[in-house]
C-alpha cells in the first residue's frame, strides 16, 4: 500500500474514489438508509473535486482509500471494506496530519467504530451538532487532536 497526492483529479479517479466511498459507507454506516446513500452519492464527486488536499491510498495499483483535508480539517476519510484493518486509515490520517496540518475533524455520532479509531489516533470530542453540515439529521461529533505528536509515532 502506498499513498499518492494526485496532481489531477480525473473523472476516472473521482469515479473510482466514489466507488470506494459507497462501499465504505455501506460497510460502516448502518444508520443510513438506501435512500440516504443514493441521495448522498451525487455529493461525493464535487466534494472530491473541491477539497483542498486529497490523498489516495493504493493497493496493487487500485485505490483502496482516500482522505481529503482543508484548512487543517479532515473533511473526508474512507477506506474500502476489503482494506479495513490493514493500516490504510491510519496511514491516510497520519498523512493528513503530517502533510496538511490536520488537527480537527467531524465524525458521525452513529459511527462508533470511526469515533474509536480517531480517539486511538489522539483525537478528542470537543463538541457536538445534532445535524450534519447540510442540516440532515445525522449528529456530528467535532473532534480535535489532543496532542499533536500522538498517533504519529
Amino acid at each position: 500500500m502506498h499513498i499518492e497526492t494526485p496532481v489531477e483529479r480525473t473523472p476516472e479517479l473521482v469515479a473510482a474514489l466514489a466507488d470506494v466511498w459507497e462501499r465504505s459507507v455501506r460497510a460502516t454506516h448502518d444508520f443510513l438508509t438506501e435512500d440516504d446513500i443514493v441521495g448522498l452519492r451525487p455529493e461525493v464527486g464535487p466534494g472530491l473535486a473541491g477539497v483542498a488536499a486529497l490523498a489516495v491510498a493504493y493497493a496493487d495499483g487500485v485505490p483502496c482509500g482516500f482522505a481529503g483535508t482543508q484548512d487543517g480539517k479532515v473533511e473526508m476519510l474512507f477506506v474500502a471494506p476489503e482494506a479495513r484493518g490493514r493500516g490504510v486509515g491510519r496511514a491516510l490520517l497520519e498523512h493528513a496530519m503530517e502533510h496538511e496540518g490536520a488537527v480537527t475533524l467531524d465524525v458521525n455520532e452513529q459511527n462508533p467504530q470511526a469515533r474509536g479509531f480517531y480517539e486511538r489516533m489522539g483525537f478528542r470530542v470537543e463538541g457536538r451538532s445534532p445535524v450534519d453540515d447540510a442540516g440532515r439529521p445525522f449528529p456530528q461529533l467535532h473532534m480535535r487532536l489532543a496532542e499533536p505528536t500522538k498517533g504519529i509515532a
